[in-house]
């Protein structure tokens, strides 16, 4: 075999040796922090945020279960239109939710290796947002609804559930800052390839 062939796969095995060892280094490194994060938060008293202000698929469930419970009691209680719109609003954030916490968990579980070497998984990345602005559109219709509320406590009820589900986009939005920033070590290659 010719020396400059030689010397070309030496320099290419040599570069796949030291990609699979920062890959697992990094792999390593990210285990160690997520084992520490859930220290930290389990110390943290039941706190369903992380510190950071993200949250998790699981943390996100139960804060929309709660969300579509209480508008679902409130919408009762409201005889009329609105109290139906009310429950339909409800209805479509409870089937949002099954959504949205499905991305999140896929994200979460990502392999890491695969996550270091081509970045996040944006395509549910991608359908996170698209929940986000489903639910943005929601906050608004709910907004409109409550100036309509006729009852004193429902309006103050819906109001309270309107800023529980704007903390929750918060979080879900820091949640997909958080993911996309990542560092990957082709992710450039990737993002350039999509655009």
């Amino acid at each position: 075999m010719p020396k400059h062939k030689t010397n070309s796969l030496f320099i290419f095995f040599l570069t796949a040796v030291v990609i699979f060892a920062l890959a697992t280094f990094a792999s390593a490194k990210a285990d160690q922090n997520q084992g520490r994060n859930q220290e930290n938060n389990a110390t943290t008293n039941g706190k369903n945020a992380t510190s950071s202000g993200q949250i998790n698929a699981e943390e996100h469930r139960s804060a929309v279960a709660n969300f579509v419970q209480t508008l679902l009691n409130a919408a009762d209680r409201e005889q009329g239109g609105i109290g139906e719109q009310v429950r339909v609003i409800a209805q479509q954030q409870n089937d949002s939710e099954a959504t949205t916490s499905q991305a999140m968990d896929k994200v979460q579980t990502r392999n890491k290796i695969k996550t270091f070497l081509i970045g996040s998984d944006y395509k549910n990345l991608g359908k996170l947002r698209s929940e986000t602005v489903q639910t943005r559109n929601r906050i608004e219709q709910l907004n409109r609804l409550m100036e309509n509320t006729q009852n004193a406590t429902d309006t103050a009820e819906i109001q309270s559930q309107i800023q529980t589900l704007e903390q929750e986009q918060t979080k879900i939005e820091n949640f997909i800052k958080a993911q996309e920033g990542k560092f990957s070590l082709f992710g450039w290659l990737l993002k350039l390839f999509n655009r």
